[in-house]
């Protein structure tokens, strides 16, 4: 017996448009991205703070050890 005539073996190709599904879908909330979202003057202030103190880690301990 050949594995196409197995009488076990069913095709769900024709039921798998019935249950394939992401359910996170179903919810009522609309997705958006962080582009979309809104953002005040503050948000852009703490960003940019937040960027000048990765700046200094990066290359101020560097720097400091070097002795420049």
């Amino acid at each position: 017996m050949t594995r196409d005539q197995r009488p076990d073996m069913t095709d769900d190709s024709e039921h798998a448009a019935e249950t394939d599904h992401d359910s996170a879908a179903d919810g009522e909330a609309e997705r958006t991205t962080a582009p979309m979202s809104p953002y005040s003057a503050r948000d852009v202030a703490v960003g940019f703070v937040v960027m000048l103190v990765g700046v200094a880690v990066a290359f101020g301990i560097p720097l400091l050890t070097v002795g420049v």
